[in-house]
């Protein structure tokens, strides 16, 4: 049988054709890669996509990270990008507001002409009134003013506007305003700054004991009074078991990061001289909300640098360095989930095991003694008493602050005892009848 012959090859194109080709694919990248580059949304995509590559090439190539230099000036880039990005939209909302909510804005420092767009942790960016904060371009991003008095507000709707933090100064002016707004005025949340620009009272240098606490929102005390607060009830705490005047500087503010936490210990543990320094730290200190609790901790390397940079400070002046991670809502109402947070938080402490210290067991207990009491008086506890649930804030409440300094005043006592007592010899001995049981909680 005769087979039907081949079909001729398939003619090749000219060399003139594939030139032609190769141009019109060069010109077109060009043009796209032009396009790109005249947008400044566009230029940092191509700059931050190049840095990654490049990353992660040296990573996969050598082992090798990248140089603390370059990690800084990506951050920088980043965060540059972040607060452009916010100001843009802030301003467009601002635009397309109603009256009672420019007024707020503008009555509260908060448009576009008066606001203050910074950074917080990682790369994410805030809202804040600048009659409450103030720009610190030393490390900090932002900070409390100095003897201030404010209030927050509640249930402010942004349809499509800017991620606003809503300290605001309290005044009739201002309470006029957030009322025709439709926000709610927090009244428990009153907050006065002392002369440091720091919540509570004013730092005292010549206390017999003295410390730091180094944190965010949950120790700034977000919707708790000013007697309320972390930091307050750890200095009642100490003063009852060691019967002299303690003073504690409260560094917290709502949106720091590890970063500010080392840039705040520079600043005032130069002139409180503390003998310890407490490092509280939450879940979007390493990650995204609470991503990390799913194991997903995006700046968990980040956050790790500058704890080691806070325990080394501490460790070259003597100082006990205590690692005090927020025990959240989800792990005393839901699931643990312990492995990834805290025990992230736990493998990256450089410091010895007793200047770790997990308060989660004793709120667990605490939260089942409440549920208990409440059966008893035949009521039901569907949200823990620890946390401000009933105003849907996950923050401590009252209650959850003192118990957090319950625990960590009795550490603080032994480690003081055990490692610190060289560094504080006039410091009287603890009484050990005050260390209050479950029952002694302040309400």
């Amino acid at each position: 049988m005769n087979q039907a012959p081949a079909p001729p090859p398939p003619e090749r194109p000219s060399a003139r054709v594939r030139w032609f080709k190769r141009f019109i694919i060069l010109a077109t990248l060009v043009v796209v890669a032009g396009m790109v580059a005249s947008f400044r949304v566009g230029r940092f995509y191509v700059v931050e996509g190049a840095y990654s590559a490049r990353t992660a090439v040296v990573r996969w190539l050598t082992g090798l990270q990248p140089d603390r230099s370059e990690i800084e000036l990506d951050w920088a880039r980043r965060r540059r990008r972040s607060v452009e990005k916010t100001t843009e939209v802030l301003t467009k909302f601002y635009e397309g507001a109603d009256e009672p909510i420019r007024a707020l804005f503008q009555t509260a420092g908060m448009d576009p002409a008066h606001g203050l767009v910074r950074f917080g942790r990682a790369d994410q960016t805030f809202l804040l009134s600048s009659q409450v904060f103030e720009r610190d371009d030393d490390g900090r991003s932002y900070r409390l003013r100095p003897d201030t008095r404010s209030v927050w507000l509640r249930q402010v709707t942004l349809h499509n506007g800017p991620f606003g933090l809503f300290q605001v100064l309290d005044t009739p002016e201002h309470r006029k305003a957030a009322a025709e707004a439709g926000a709610i005025v927090d009244e428990g949340s009153i907050t006065t700054t002392n002369s440091w620009g720091l919540r509570g009272p004013e730092p005292d240098p010549s206390a017999p004991l003295r410390g730091v606490v180094l944190g965010d929102s949950f120790m700034q005390g977000m919707f708790n009074g000013d007697e309320q607060t972390p930091s307050v009830y750890l200095a009642n705490r100490l003063a009852e078991l060691y019967g002299c005047p303690v003073s504690v500087a409260n560094t917290g503010h709502i949106g720091y990061s590890p970063e500010q936490y080392f840039y705040s210990l520079l600043e005032y543990g130069e002139r409180l001289k503390p003998q310890f320094v407490v490092v509280s730290v939450c879940p979007n200190d390493f990650g995204e909300g609470f991503e990390i609790l799913q194991g997903q901790a995006d700046w968990l390397d980040e956050a790790a640098y500058w704890i080691d940079r806070i325990y080394g400070w501490c460790r070259a002046r003597g100082v006990i360095c205590l690692i005090v991670p927020v025990p959240t809502y989800p792990q005393v109402e839901s699931r643990r989930k312990d492995g990834f947070y805290p025990g992230m938080v736990n493998n990256a402490f450089p410091g010895p095991p007793p200047c770790y210290c997990d308060p989660l067991e004793r709120f667990l207990d605490e939260h089942l003694r409440l549920r208990w009491e409440a059966q008893q008086a035949g009521q039901s506890l569907p949200r823990s008493l620890l946390y401000n649930r009933h105003i849907d804030d996950d923050h401590f409440s009252p209650r959850g602050a003192d118990l957090w300094a319950e625990v960590v005043a009795r550490r603080l006592m032994f480690l003081i005892e055990t490692i610190g007592r060289a560094a504080s010899p006039s410091l009287p001995k603890p009484r050990l009848s005050s260390l209050t049981s479950s029952s002694g909680l302040r309400r």
